[in-house]
């Protein structure tokens, strides 16, 4: 069996998803799940690109082990000298460099002659192969560049150290044939082809990434690169746990095999959908949750018959539903901390003790606490900055009836430490509720987005919001639960204007 290398970008390419805003605190997490998930290597991010970016990526290179860590750069020699500094303390430091090589791209975005790129090129390699052992080099957008050009600055990169070389179809214009085709002929033309790895990076604008992937592989690639759930700009990458998954089903006809633990799959799936705010399609191939439901009479008689009549694969092959319920109302804190860590969650013992405590209150309040329920409520205390001060919400009521107009008071703890308490009035409780919290700041807050759903089953599910906003030319997005939605919307607003603070903070400790 070949292996496979699984290169995951959900942190790097995922995150430039239009409206994913994730914090340091949540990278960590989803970091840390990447490796349990048994992914070869993770892109941290884009360390030259913003203060926020750098941190997380030295604290995930100092913190991830088990997984190689990586870091994007630009062919520049600053890029390079930022990405170190953030990667060194890694077990295996390892970066990303790219540079674009298709005809358009070199006229309209780098102004460069090919000659110049070339050289570019080059000189990046050799300078970031003197403190990484491990350099990749991507060609931007390679699949639409000319093949003789790839050959020749291919050859050029490899020579100057290059370990491995990344073929991206960077706007998902190719087909499997044509892709497969590519990689065939670098492999027999490149020098020194066989020194290094080949990888395959697409994109699924014509939503033939996972075609294109194992075309790459069945031609000779040995590391793919993609993301948890697909997300990534426009239509997103390739999802990993698709790639995975086929290789696995498929085995008796590809004869390839990976690191991943697949029975980590649908937790590392929901950590992501949770931390992004980005909803899985009920359908989406492996992790959709109607991905091994039946409702035809002729699937379902076919399913209790033999479930193999419509199920190529069981559920518990990607960890679907084989956490045993185990936790009550007359849990203890041991017992929770236990299923905290098995969960993944590695936390504070005083963050761990404020889930614990909202555990118990809803364990007084609910029949049944889901694994869906307790992720909720462990991922509410991963933000990590514990110095910034921030907003609190003690409390908020409504007064509404339909021949009345909604009125909302809050209670919040301030920055300054002030228990403050204001209202306001709406259309509707919602609106109330967020002209209210409004007035807790200085300037307009202009709602972007804003969605509710329930965590779980039953009329007692949490309630979780999620908010997009506009505030002093920054966008952030908030999300929080609770029994009571417009409880939920409200801890969700502030959830969002806290992260506008943190963002502030750190900006300001970069200009001391």
């Amino acid at each position: 069996m070949q292996k496979i290398d699984i290169f995951d970008t959900t942190l790097r390419d995922g995150e430039q998803s239009a409206g994913i805003n994730l914090n340091t605190g949540e990278k960590i997490e989803i970091a840390k799940q990447l490796e349990r998930l048994g992914v070869t290597i993770i892109e941290a991010g884009f360390p030259a690109s913003s203060p926020g970016d750098f941190d997380a990526v030295q604290r995930i290179a100092n913190t991830v082990k088990g997984s190689i860590v990586t870091g994007l750069a630009r062919c520049v020699q600053k890029d390079i000298d930022v990405t170190w500094e953030a990667i060194k303390g890694a077990a295996q430091p390892h970066i990303h460099v790219f540079l674009a090589t298709s005809p358009i791209h070199m006229e309209y975005k780098l102004k460069k002659s090919p000659e110049q790129v070339v050289e570019q090129a080059v000189e990046a390699v050799k300078y970031a192969k003197s403190r990484f052992s491990l350099v990749q080099w991507s060609a931007e957008d390679a699949f639409r560049s000319d093949r003789e050009f790839l050959v020749k600055i291919m050859n050029e990169v490899i020579a100057a150290g290059a370990t491995t070389i990344n073929v991206p179809d960077t706007v998902g214009y190719a087909t499997p044939a044509e892709y497969g085709a590519l990689f065939k002929f670098l492999l027999e033309n490149v020098k020194g082809a066989e020194k290094v790895k080949f990888s395959a990076h697409c994109h699924n604008d014509l939503g033939m990434a996972t075609a294109n992937t194992i075309a790459a592989i069945e031609n000779g690639a040995l590391q793919v690169e993609g993301t948890i759930n697909g997300i990534g700009e426009r239509a997103g990458n390739v999802a990993l746990e698709e790639v995975a998954v086929a290789l696995k089903v498929r085995g008796d006809f590809y004869p390839y095999e990976t690191t991943i633990n697949l029975s980590e799959i649908k937790r590392t799936s929901q950590m992501v959908s949770k931390l992004t705010n980005v909803v899985i399609q009920p359908n989406k191939a492996i992790v959709g949750k109607n991905a091994f439901a039946h409702e035809s009479g002729i699937h379902q008689d076919g399913m209790l018959k033999h479930p193999e009549t419509y199920e190529i694969m069981s559920p518990s092959l990607i960890g679907e539903g084989e956490v045993p319920l185990v936790l009550g109302k007359h849990s203890g804190r041991a017992a929770f901390r236990d299923r905290a860590e098995k969960m993944g969650f590695d936390l504070s013992d005083e963050r761990l003790n404020k889930a614990f405590d909202e555990f118990k209150k809803l364990a007084d309040r609910k029949k049944e606490i889901t694994e869906a329920d307790l992720i909720t409520l462990l991922t509410e205390q991963q933000v990590l900055i514990d110095d910034v001060p921030l907003f609190e919400l003690k409390s908020v009521q409504v007064q509404y009836g339909t021949e009345n107009i909604p009125t909302a008071t809050v209670s919040a703890i301030t920055p300054q430490g002030e228990l403050k308490t204001l209202a306001s009035t709406g259309s509707g409780s919602v609106e109330a509720i967020f002209n209210t919290l409004e007035q807790f700041f200085d300037g307009e807050i202009n709602i972007l987005d804003y969605r509710v759903s329930s965590v779980g089953k039953g009329r007692d599910a949490l309630g979780e919001a999620v908010i997009n906003l506009r505030y002093k030319d920054m966008t952030t997005t908030g999300r929080d639960a609770a029994q009571d939605v417009l409880e939920a919307s409200a801890k969700a607003y502030l959830n969002a204007m806290n992260r506008q603070l943190i963002q502030a903070s750190m900006r300001a400790q970069v200009t001391q």
